[in-house]
């Protein structure tokens, strides 16, 4: 991608200054973004990726920012968007650890031998004191030969130093080594930065130019990692060892035999928050006492008036599936307070720098179905809301382990408003049958997981993950995440959840959804020796998961048939949410493959179980 095409991509005006922020995973690039740019973020899919871009004009200039990266290169989705995003700046800002001076300045060396004018900020300066590091700034500037302004991203200290510093950026010093290499490509090219990628051997960019890619990247590595171990020496002095408590935590946290119950807590305390107290008690108040007790009878009214509520126009606005009333009330009544609930607890747990220790504690055990351990994030919060969980698979190094984890939520996670009705419905059937559920959706989750990982072509990427110093969130950063994220994502599911909603509500006045319910009777009834009622549960499963288990509640069911309901009920199709983010984050062509493929396992694991237990 040449910059002028992601001026357009991005709809930024040309000749407008970009100024590109970059660091490693975790250096606090998203308070830096947040604190540059506040609220008036546009955020928009990478062209040809899942990953999102955010950027913002501030003045005349437009500030973007990057996926955390180790380097400028092309072995995965994030370092692709990164290397063309930076390859694209006019000025970068480097974030860099201080903590880690040694990993984060090869990135620094990296973009200094781009040749793009730059400014270091060194941030976490104050937890390097902490732990006893001192760093000669003054020297640290002079060996880079770009500005470097120590910083304390959380507390917003040296940020205005920063802001005036983007006036005075300027190429680095590079490694001599490269002068006798680039010359030659650079006439080819017309660019320092990418005639020193191809020298690096990145094909993308060596198939822009229509040149072979170098191998002369071990080479330049090498020589890179020599010059940044000479500046962290000639730099960096430490003063103590001692391990602090968040030290010790932090190794607990990661170690099977106390990280593991420390998980257990977390993910109580979770499920107590988004599945007990967001998905439960705030969505009775929101959707039950607000939408369906104030807002539905007063649009009904309103609409009644103008046009009959039994014509098709009227069904199709504020019947029960209804673009005024469904989709309102599912928009604002369900899924608002459950988002708001999901993405304050991300944001809380990324700020925490708690994310990645739960990744490092299950690497192990997910490599075997495909992920590694980044994997758990979608599934933990999956627990809470499927459709938001759906999202975060964009967390996943490659698609092989987004398609994995997005098929793997889909099938087997129940989500927190479809468990509260199976929960309700397990109680009355005593251990013996919530043991056997449990062991069965569990079962079907490993053995899923696993296929998938035999059968689609690749093997799970290794986890590639930096582990930062636990800190206490900080509430202003929590919060502009949360209301960033919760408005970029009811912007775009509104759109989607108006047409999911015309078309049931197509389906109903034409008789299809009737048509539908009789014609998956015989499965019902044959098949998983069911009543012939739960047919219309299934149906409305799809439109959503507890409506679908709500609707086996009051049949009369043996506790063998209410176990068969349940599994089934579990694996069947996400409701119209969670198909439609699938539909989105997937394509279409993967959603088509996916849904039926869902549903025809349902159908078949449930009748097993049936022709085994009734």
């Amino acid at each position: 991608m040449a910059c002028h095409d992601l001026n357009y991509e991005l709809k930024i005006p040309p000749g407008a200054r970009k100024i590109v922020l970059a660091g490693n995973p975790n250096v606090g690039k998203s308070v830096f973004f947040n604190a540059f740019t506040g609220l008036y973020v546009d955020v928009s899919n990478f062209p040809g990726t899942t990953l999102e871009i955010s950027y913002a004009q501030v003045g005349n200039d437009y500030v973007l920012d990057t996926p955390g990266v180790y380097g400028v290169s092309s072995f995965n989705e994030e370092e692709k968007v990164a290397r063309d995003v930076i390859l694209a700046a006019d000025v970068i800002i480097n974030v860099v650890d201080a903590v880690h001076l040694d990993r984060d300045l090869f990135l620094t060396q990296q973009i200094i031998d781009m040749g793009i004018p730059m400014i270091v900020a060194l941030n976490m300066i104050d937890e390097a004191a902490r732990k006893g590091i001192k760093i000669d700034v003054q020297k640290l500037e002079e060996l880079l030969g770009v500005p470097v302004i120590p910083t304390v991203a959380i507390k917003k200290q040296g940020f205005e130093e920063v802001r005036k510093a983007v006036a005075y950026a300027r190429k680095g010093n590079s490694l001599s080594e490269l002068e006798e290499m680039l010359p030659l490509l650079e006439k080819k090219t017309h660019s320092r930065a990418e005639a020193l990628l191809i020298l690096e051997g990145d094909p993308f960019v060596a198939a822009r130019h229509r040149v072979k890619p170098m191998d002369r990247q071990e080479e330049i590595y090498l020589a890179r990692r020599r010059r940044v171990d000479t500046i962290v020496a000639a730099v960096v002095r430490e003063t103590n060892t001692g391990a602090s408590i968040g030290t010790r935590l932090s190794r607990w946290m990661m170690l099977p035999l106390t990280g593991i119950p420390l998980l257990v807590l977390t993910l109580l305390i979770l499920y107590e928050f988004i599945g007990v107290f967001v998905a439960q008690t705030v969505v009775s108040i929101t959707e039950e006492g607000i939408m369906q007790g104030y807002y539905e009878p007063f649009i009904r009214n309103l609409i009644g008036a103008i046009i009959p509520p039994s014509s098709i126009i009227g069904t199709l606005l504020i019947g029960e599936f209804g673009i005024l009333t469904m989709t309102v009330t599912y928009i604002l009544g369900l899924l608002l307070p459950l988002v708001l609930g999901f993405y304050l607890s991300l944001s809380a747990l990324e700020d925490s720098g708690y994310l990645p220790r739960i990744a490092v504690l299950v690497d192990r055990v997910l490599m075997r179905l495909g992920l590694n351990g980044r994997g758990i994030i979608p599934i933990i919060l999956g627990f809470g809301c499927v459709t938001a969980a759906t999202i975060t698979t964009r967390l996943l190094s490659t698609p092989r382990e987004r398609r994995i984890a997005t098929f793997l939520l889909a099938m087997a996670i129940p989500c927190s408003a479809q468990l509260a009705v199976i929960t309700s419905m397990l109680s009355r059937l005593g251990p013996a049958y919530i043991f056997l559920y449990v062991f069965l959706v569990t079962s079907i989750l490993v053995l899923a997981g696993t296929a998938l990982n035999l059968i689609l072509p690749g093997k799970p990427s290794d986890l590639l993950i930096d582990v930062p110093p636990l800190r206490l969130p900080q509430p202003v950063n929590v919060l502009k995440k949360t209301a960033t994220r919760t408005r970029n994502f009811i912007q775009e599911a509104t759109p989607l959840f108006a047409g999911g909603a015309l078309f049931i509500g197509i389906l109903q006045v034409t008789g299809l959804l009737n048509t539908l319910q009789n014609w998956l009777s015989p499965i019902t009834v044959s098949w998983l020796q069911l009543p012939k009622e739960t047919a219309t549960a299934f149906i409305m499963g799809f439109v959503r998961r507890d409506f679908g288990a709500a609707g086996l509640y009051n049949l009369s069911l043996t506790p063998a048939q209410a176990l068969v309901s349940l599994v089934t009920i579990t694996i069947f199709v996400p409701c119209i949410a969670s198909a439609l983010v699938i539909f989105k984050e997937r394509g279409w062509r993967e959603g088509i493959i996916v849904w039926p493929a869902i549903l025809f396992l349902a159908f078949l694991i449930g009748g097993l179980l049936s022709q085994i237990l009734i």
